[in-house]
């Protein structure tokens, strides 16, 4: 099995997936960009689960604080009391400063700017950032900035072991042996529903303690073959 021929079988399974969540009624009702939003949470849900970041976004909502003036503007005091059911409240109130000062400063708050540029500046200038490792900024690059480039998370690598595809298990291996297996046409969509695949069948059946009866992938999977649950 190779990435395209996954892709294939998952797509079967759970069809088409438009993710990042992001409320698009908010942001037109005060007039904000949504993928600010999307920048927000994927600093939150760093270490922790997506229920809880959604807590501390609706939190940040009813303060009207989804917008990079007012993430830069407020006291850290603040805005760790609405973040903090994400958890590491302290270190992601730096966090979000640290990328609503740049965003504000360099490029006048205005996230065309920012995201006018190849993947490969915006991603090293995103990960000089303190706290921004790879996962988030290819985050923030595929579901913000709309640029074709494939997230890897422990989702992922737990998946190319477990099947196992042919690459090694490092970020960057990972991410390479994906990037390469599908054509130039549509990638950013592909990379996007892909992605989002493979978070739902990894909460759903390919788990720490796996699932595997009626998992998609069960008739591909080494490790369903060879009963190593």
């Amino acid at each position: 099995m190779n990435p395209k021929n996954l892709y294939e079988v998952l797509l079967n399974r759970f069809g088409e997936l438009d993710w990042w969540p992001m409320d698009i009624e908010y942001h037109k009702i005060n007039k904000s960009d949504p993928r600010f939003e999307v920048i927000i949470g994927a600093i939150l849900t760093q270490n922790t689960a997506w229920s809880n970041v959604e807590k501390a976004i609706n939190n940040l909502k009813k303060a009207e604080m989804l917008n990079i003036e007012s993430i830069d503007s407020v006291e850290p005091d603040k805005l760790k009391n609405l973040i903090r059911p994400s958890g590491f409240f302290n270190q992601k109130t730096n966090r979000l400063k640290i990328i609503s000062k740049v965003l504000k400063e360099k490029y006048n708050s205005n996230l065309d700017y920012f995201f006018e540029r190849n993947i490969k500046e915006i991603r090293e200038e995103l990960l000089e950032l303190n706290g921004i490792g790879p996962e988030t900024a290819d985050s923030i690059i595929l579901y913000a900035g709309n640029k074709p480039i494939f997230v890897v998370d422990a989702y992922t690598k737990r998946l190319c072991k477990r099947i196992p595809l042919d690459t090694e298990l490092f970020y960057d291996e990972i991410q390479n042996y994906f990037q390469k297996n599908f054509e130039k046409k549509d990638l950013t969509k592909i990379f996007n529903n892909l992605h989002a695949m493979i978070v739902i069948l990894a909460k759903n059946y390919c788990k720490k303690n796996p699932i595997c009866n009626d998992c998609p992938l069960e008739k591909n999977c080494c490790y369903s073959k060879n009963n190593l649950i």
